[in-house]
């Protein structure tokens, strides 16, 4: 072993200062029992003492002192040349030096490193380069046993376990923390409930879900039985993660176990929020005593105990790009609720699955709890590559919440109207939710209830600017709640179908499939409190057949639609949740779905994912949906607010200080983040199709919000309906409609 206290690993660090560092958060790894195996701590070890030791090289040791750039021509990447102090003779095995020696290899990935202990040149110049140094040849054979050892799951935790302590290390963040507040938390919650109600206790749900902490579990539960509470107690004093499919349901659930949990107490060494606009929301939500940037950094490190997550912060490691180890390490010792797995499509179903698979294998364990779990879903768990193995039941209760009209026709206002009037003239609480399955048609409708003088009325999809859509989210969640009474007409789309907790008299819905149309009738009488003995639900089972999947156009299902359909043409009157889910069982079957595009696509997608060579795409090739969006600026908002956000802008571009030391540098990054979402909360997200139509362009202009950051102003319309993209028509004279989703 080379003495390494004498050469810089950084300007003001020795490689022994920093090796220790790694070998000190790896105990902390190894004392809380997240590393399960002796032999994978042991070669971890090795990799983390080696790691950094080609820093010693001494054009790295100039470069440190004269603080110059790397020069390719006279130096070759540290993590190569560390690999020349590795002896192989000193391990049992020679897999276990390849395991050690992969990780060493490729903890960064500055050059193709399999090409640099390959080539004649490169060799020699390593060599020189350390030519101060007793070193150890690289063998011919070793570049390809290195690309065998790649697909190792020891070697893949040794190198994800090696990233992990090396990230926080240089970071000088905590490597993690413990959970030792979690089941505390629970039982101040409990406390609290029993304070108001003494009677107040968990429920069947929640016990079970103490009860098999231990186990792989698969829950469905009907919408309002606490199924947030009941992942909490499974999670327990353990690394846990929450993950849910929309960013609006997971801030209710983060500001949830904040407030009511962890009674805002240190928050920043317990719960993370893991989304794209985490940053901005702790910046919104920040105290005076909180180090907002040293939170967000903890977070995105995986050091915080808790985190409640969208999908593709942590599933992303499924497309193995360089240095997706560190996540699949992270997650091979953590407990994974999956909240809602009924919402995903078909290629985020295919990333998950194979996501949870392979944590399950690594040592990770899987909750999933759900409204409904179509038998498919529960077909492709338990077969293929690495089937799980869970536990499972269903919880229901007697309470009946829904009395069921179905139509065998089209949603149409006059069925509404003539409901809100009715209602109205009764003089009792009128709070009606229309869910349709596309913004135009809740454009449509919201425009004819206009027309006949209903003016409570309200309108939430995903085309309005960011900040009336969280006025507008704010506003539904507090006319929602159970205890309000109201009289006011909300249209929607699928946003409102998961973890909102709203709560409607009545509703008015479109069909889409049968597991969407349960979790929409979720959000009437949601708590089962109001009278049943009238209809409180109207379906409408037509709808338009271009939503229809038929080729590359559509995005409904046909064949899900269809089944959806003939399992609804004779519901009448009371639907209780044992029929739900025996609807759901009978027809969303892996023989029903069998030549749907739906499971086409997700084979599709799945067969891929698996075949996935290690760093065949790189990490900014990730991209979770096939879908392209981008967000703009309407014209008519930057009118508005043009001398705002060009104000914005020209702040955004003053140039910084880079002399300023690290607080100041913050405090500027966060100051200029403020200044990004102030430009931000006038934009909208859109698709292709919205920015060009028939070929032409209706982009007018381009705020500029950093070096390589901008946002572009389009033509379109806009006002109280939200956004509308122009016709072909009104830019080129085609007339050529398109519609917007969600």
């Amino acid at each position: 072993m080379v003495d390494v206290s004498n050469y810089k690993a950084k300007p003001d660090k020795t490689i022994r200062q920093h090796t220790d560092e790694l070998l000190q958060n790896l105990d902390i790894l190894q004392n809380l029992k997240y590393i399960k195996s002796p032999h994978i701590y042991e070669l971890t070890k090795i990799a983390c003492e080696y790691h950094d030791y080609g820093k010693a090289n001494r054009e790295f040791q100039k470069r440190i002192k004269n603080n110059t750039k790397f020069n390719e021509n006279t130096e070759i990447a540290h993590n190569v040349l560390s690999l020349y102090f590795i002896n192989q003779k000193e391990f049992k095995n020679k897999e276990d030096y390849y395991k050690v020696g992969f990780a060493v290899l490729n903890h960064h990935n500055y050059c193709d490193n399999l090409r640099a202990i390959q080539n004649r040149s490169c060799k020699e110049l390593a060599e020189s380069l350390l030519s101060d140094f007793k070193i150890n040849p690289i063998k011919i054979s070793t570049p390809n046993n290195l690309k065998e050892i790649t697909k190792n799951d020891e070697a893949i935790l040794i190198k994800g376990f090696l990233h992990k302590c090396d990230y926080s290390a240089s970071g000088e963040i905590p490597i993690e923390r413990e959970n030792d507040f979690l089941k505390c938390g629970l039982s101040n919650l409990l406390k609290k409930w029993t304070s108001k109600d003494n009677h107040s206790n968990w429920n069947e749900l929640q016990q079970y879900c103490k009860e098999n902490t231990n186990n792989n579990i698969v829950v469905v539960a009907q919408t309002g039985m606490g199924k947030t509470e009941a992942g909490l107690h499974w999670i327990g004093n353990n690394k846990g993660f929450f993950i849910l499919p929309l960013k609006t349901a997971i801030n209710s659930i983060y500001k949830r176990v904040k407030e009511d949990i962890l009674d805002k107490n240190h928050i920043e060494s317990k719960l993370a929020l893991l989304h794209s606009d985490a940053l901005s929301y702790y910046n919104n939500d920040k105290n005076d005593e909180m180090d907002i940037m040293d939170y967000y950094n903890q977070s995105k490190q995986l050091s915080i105990p808790l985190s409640i997550s969208t999908l593709d912060q942590l599933f992303d490691f499924v497309f193995k790009y360089q240095g997706y180890e560190l996540k699949l390490a992270t997650l091979s010792y953590s407990k994974i609720v999956i909240d809602e797995i009924q919402m995903y499509g078909s290629d985020l179903l295919a990333y998950l699955i194979y996501g949870i698979k392979t944590v399950n294998k690594f040592g990770g364990k899987i909750a999933i709890l759900t409204a409904t779990l179509a038998p498919f879903i529960r077909d492709l768990l338990k077969s293929g590559e690495n089937p799980i193995e869970f536990e499972e039941k269903t919880f229901i209760n007697d309470i009946k919440r829904h009395n069921v009209n179905v139509y065998h026709s089209q949603i149409d206002t006059d069925s509404i109207y003539n409901k809100f009037e009715e209602n109205r003239e009764n003089d009792i609480s009128n709070k009606i939710l229309v869910v349709c399955n596309t913004v135009k048609k809740a454009q449509q409708i919201y425009t004819e209830l206009l027309e006949k003088g209903v003016s409570s009325i309200n309108i939430l999809h995903s085309k309005f600017i960011k900040c009336e859509r969280a006025t507008k989210e704010r506003e539904i969640l507090e006319f929602g709640e159970t205890k309000n009474v109201g009289t006011c007409i909300w249209i929607a789309t699928q946003i409102v179908e998961a973890s909102l907790d709203i709560d409607f008299d009545y509703l008015f819905t479109e069909l889409s499939d049968i597991s969407g149309l349960f979790q929409r009738l979720g959000r009437c009488n949601r708590k089962g409190m109001k009278p049943v003995d009238e209809p409180n639900c109207f379906v409408f089972l037509e709808i338009d057949n271009n939503l229809l999947t038929n080729g590359t156009k559509g995005f409904i299902d046909s064949k899900i639609y269809e089944l959806s359909k003939d399992a609804l043409k004779d519901i009448d009157g009371l639907l209780t949740e044992s029929h739900k889910i025996s609807i759901i069982n009978q027809y969303l079957t892996t023989e029903n779905l069998k030549g749907s595009d739906y499971l086409f696509k997700y084979n599709e997608f799945a067969k891929w994912i698996a075949e996935l060579s290690p760093y065949e795409i790189e990490k900014n090739q990730v991209n979770f949906r096939n879908i392209i969006s981008y967000d703009v600026i309407p014209n008519k908002i930057y009118q508005d607010y043009k001398d705002e956000i060009d104000e914005n802008s020209r702040k955004l571009l003053k140039a910084v200080n880079p002399k300023l030391d690290k607080i100041e540098l913050d405090k500027i990054k966060l100051e200029k983040l403020k200044l990004k979402e102030e430009i931000k909360k006038y934009t909208v997200p859109v698709g292709r199709y919205d920015i060009y139509v028939k070929g032409e362009k209706v982009i007018t202009k381009t705020i500029q919000l950093s070096r390589y950051e901008f946002i572009s102003v389009v033509n379109c319309k806009y006002n109280e309906l939200g956004f509308s993209r122009l016709t072909s028509k009104e830019v080129t004279g085609l007339e050529e409609n398109f519609d917007n989703f969600l």
